[in-house]
């Protein structure tokens, strides 16, 4: 199966230090991927590098076979692609209106954002949340509506930088839930920067661990968490005293 995005030789910079060096990595369609590491192994910015948000210093990143130069991604290519954050960072509207604003800026017909919106609204479970503004949601109704707004645009690609981080234990249980079953019905590439053993095993098919700067394991979730290489081991086993990792 061809990768949807490659990265080649990538190597990233800053204040004269290399944050990133890959000699290669892929991202195949259908999959879950999940990117773990320590704290400041360079998680986030091999998420802003994949949905060309960031440019690399050095190296090719390529979509579809095609290579976009130093991350310079065209619009068209850039609208293929979703983020949820953290932070949910919604608008100062209704819930209606934060969910419909990918769709506007598309330039979509009223009757279509109507027809899209409602059948999200509906899939995240927030229908009766609609008509309230947004800025006075719960944690886990404002991630809800974080997440409906990044999937209704029907993403290639999307991208979660640890968006069930900040919900109590059973707030994001449920979430991951109905998100889980929201991915598989909608087949949706994703990927997935955490902190959460128990979120990454529950959520991803495959795991990538960074450490610092350098993917040093890759493979299907269940082996790399069993089966944690002389590189990886020290994180993982670390982790696993906080977080548990059974299914």
């Amino acid at each position: 199966m061809n990768p949807l995005i490659e990265l080649k030789n990538i190597t990233f910079t800053a204040q004269h230090k290399t944050i990133l060096d890959i000699p290669h990595f892929q991202i195949h369609p259908g999959e879950f991927l999940g990117i773990m590491g320590p704290n400041g192994a360079g998680k986030s910015t091999l998420l802003k590098l994949l949905s060309f948000l960031e440019r690399s210093s050095s190296g090719e990143i390529l979509y579809r076979g095609q290579v976009i130069t130093k991350g310079n991604a065209p619009l068209d290519l850039r609208r293929r692609f979703s983020i949820a954050l953290q932070q949910s960072l919604l608008l100062d509207g209704t819930v209606y209106q934060n969910i419909a604003i990918g769709l506007k800026l598309r330039k979509i017909s009223k009757v279509e954002i109507k027809e899209k919106v409602e059948h999200c609204l509906n899939l995240f479970g927030i229908s009766h949340l609609a008509k309230k503004n947004a800025l006075h949601l719960s944690g886990g109704e404002a991630q809800r509506v974080n997440l409906a707004r990044a999937m209704i645009v029907e993403p290639e690609i999307l991208f979660l930088d640890e968006p069930f981080s900040a919900l109590d234990f059973p707030t994001k249980i449920k979430l991951m839930e109905d998100f889980k079953q929201i991915i598989s019905e909608t087949k949706t590439t994703a990927v997935f920067v955490s902190h959460d053993l128990m979120e990454v095993n529950y959520l991803t098919n495959r795991l990538a661990i960074i450490v610092n700067g350098e993917v040093k394991q890759s493979g299907p979730t269940p082996m790399v968490l069993e089966f944690p290489n002389s590189s990886t081991s020290p994180f993982l086993n670390e982790w696993k005293k906080f977080y548990p990792v059974a299914r």
